[in-house]
């Protein structure tokens, strides 16, 4: 099926054209593109930029996968000012069609708040389904760009970097015997609420008329029409890309001033990371960045509408130690120790207890049910750093919660009847708190489902993305493919079942042909399904996109096993 009846399929009105979509051909399309925006922006051919982004915002298969993000990311549910969501084939089919340069007027967003951790409250800004859709689909031919210009130690919401790449750099920068000694933590008040509109649409290469229409739609709250004179709203999906544009080149500011070079017999040393507006600036004295970076963040910021936050900006020993994203950077003599900040896990503790107090009468199964996700993402943020203690303090915490929960729900039980009932043996552990799921397994005994602990996770040093890396940039595809595997094979310790289909796979999907990784989620597929005799075999499974898995049963697709590449190889 050629491309132009992908798109008359698609368009047809047909109920199952959605699922008719050859994702494997769109997404091909669309790298295809970005790879030549990489390489027009490399040599400085903004006019080819231009014109191929054009070609892709106008595309069928850009189209189609911007509306895929919005219709399959956590906000698919979340509907605008309009209060329209696209949950049926029909729907997105539709959508496709109407992401229309020709016309196109934004509605305004719907304004709701959510807390901040000091007790203020943040505003977000809910765009419609379309203008999301809109966004996603620019935002495919502007991140090639973006990722292309970037600066190399900035690493919040930009693909394939995370809060553990500026962890590690921090460690880089500052773990040597000879490395500087003051930090100047920064923190930018109010960014995305105050960019300047006019910087945006002087220095972002998108569609100015587009980009203006977003930035002047406005909000509604309390049915109230709002006019924004300033910023890009918390809650747009290119909002993150637009802010980290903006303050991209601060980087390049200070180096150009602080080269390391020698100033009066030392090194200045002057480092910068970055994520999204939180960042560090390192040197060799407080004089240093006080009377010299300070000012020149100040006035790089000042350019874009923006100032420092007279409260969070700080300069700091390293002796004494600084928070950075939920971890406590301080050097103890001559060694660097990066734990998780008591702030951070105060938090987290609060959160475990306010589940436990919530689920008084609840069974015990529930209670594990909702704590385990909570405490395993907890624990993936902080495995990289020097959190063993911390680990330890946090499984002693969290069984007393339980505890006490457990001698409130039976008062007149000894403790002996409630420990026999609410924790187990399990191996070589004892107290684990663990519920039977009614299941039995093979050996006959009752299967259990148990409480994640902390302490059983091993510590593993994180490997920092090499900087000059870019995941739009052909040229870097064999390390992100490396790096993806590494990654992958982390999540899944522990599941050998998983690893060797992922493995077999070749990490890919067999109907869309693109990589599956944490992000994307995956389903594991049943060629032959159990109801019609299939096993849990490894030869019978397979692992797919969960909207690759919804299309195979929507359209009863035969699915191809792939075959291992080592098989391939022997025959």
């Amino acid at each position: 099926m050629t491309t132009q009846a992908v798109r008359a399929g698609a368009l047809s009105g047909d109920p199952t054209s959605w699922h008719s979509i050859r994702w494997a051909e769109c997404h091909r399309e669309v790298r295809r593109l970005q790879a030549r925006i990489v390489k027009a922006t490399q040599e400085g051919r903004w006019g080819k930029v231009k014109a191929l982004q054009w070609l892709l915002t106008h595309s069928f298969s850009g189209k189609a996968i911007a509306v895929k993000r919005v219709t399959e990311n956590q906000g698919k549910n979340t509907p605008g000012v309009d209060k329209a969501t696209w949950s049926t084939p029909e729907s997105k089919t539709l959508a496709v069609s109407s992401l229309s340069r020709r016309g196109y007027q934004p509605r305004p967003l719907r304004r709701v708040y959510i807390p901040k951790s000091n007790g203020k409250m943040r505003p977000l800004g809910i765009p419609t389904m379309k203008d999301r859709a809109m966004q996603a689909l620019h935002l495919l031919a502007l991140e090639p760009v973006s990722e292309t210009k970037a600066d190399t130690n900035s690493y919040g919401f930009r693909p394939q970097r995370c809060t553990a790449d500026a962890i590690e750099h921090c460690y880089k920068a500052l773990a040597r015997g000879n490395s500087p000694q003051w930090v100047l933590e920064g923190d930018i008040k109010g960014c995305f609420d105050n960019i300047s509109h006019e910087w945006l649409l002087s220095n972002i290469p998108l569609d100015k008329e587009i980009l203006r229409k977003w930035l002047k739609a406005g909000y509604m709250e309390d049915g109230l029409l709002h006019s924004t004179d300033a910023g890009t709203p918390q809650g747009g999906i290119i909002s993150p890309t637009l802010a980290n544009m903006a303050l991209d080149g601060l980087q390049a500011a200070l180096e150009k001033a602080y080269p390391w070079t020698t100033r009066r017999g030392q090194k200045v040393k002057v480092n910068l990371v970055r994520y999204a507006d939180d960042f560090i600036i390192t040197g060799v004295s407080k004089e240093l960045l006080e009377d010299e970076v300070k000012p020149l963040v100040e006035a790089f910021m000042a350019e874009r509408g923006l100032i420092l936050s007279a409260e969070k900006t700080k300069i700091t020993h390293i002796e004494e130690g600084f928070d950075f994203l939920g971890q406590n950077v301080r050097k103890y003599g001559k060694k660097l120790l990066i734990k998780p900040s008591k702030k951070n896990v105060a938090t987290f503790l609060d959160k475990v207890r306010g589940i436990v107090k919530g689920n008084k009468q609840a069974k015990h199964l529930n209670v594990i049910n909702q704590l385990n996700p909570v405490i395993r993402g907890w624990i993936n943020y902080h495995r990289h750093v020097v959190a063993k203690d911390t680990f330890q303090t946090v499984d002693r915490e969290i069984w007393r919660c339980l505890w006490q929960w457990a001698k409130r729900r039976h008062p007149k039980k000894n403790h002996y009847w409630i420990k026999d009932k609410y924790f187990k043996n399990v191996g070589t552990r004892t107290w684990v708190f663990a519920a039977e799921t009614g299941d039995v397994l093979p050996n006959g005994k009752p299967k259990l489902v148990k409480l994640v602990y902390a302490g059983e996770t091993p510590i593993r040093r994180y490997c920092k993305i090499r900087a000059e890396a870019n995941p739009f940039d052909p040229r870097w595809e064999s390390y992100f493919e490396a790096r993806i595997g590494a990654k992958m094979e982390d999540n899944l310790r522990g599941r050998r079942k998983l690893i060797k289909l992922w493995l077999d796979q070749e990490g890919l999907c067999p109907i869309c042909q693109q990589r599956i990784t944490k992000e994307s989620g995956w389903n594991v597929h049943h060629l032959v399904r159990r109801v019609d005799g299939g096993k849990d075999i490894m030869s019978n499974l397979v692992l797919l996109h969960p909207n690759c898995h919804r299309q195979v049963h929507n359209r009863k697709l035969d699915v191809v096993k792939p075959v291992p590449a080592r098989e391939l190889r022997e025959a």
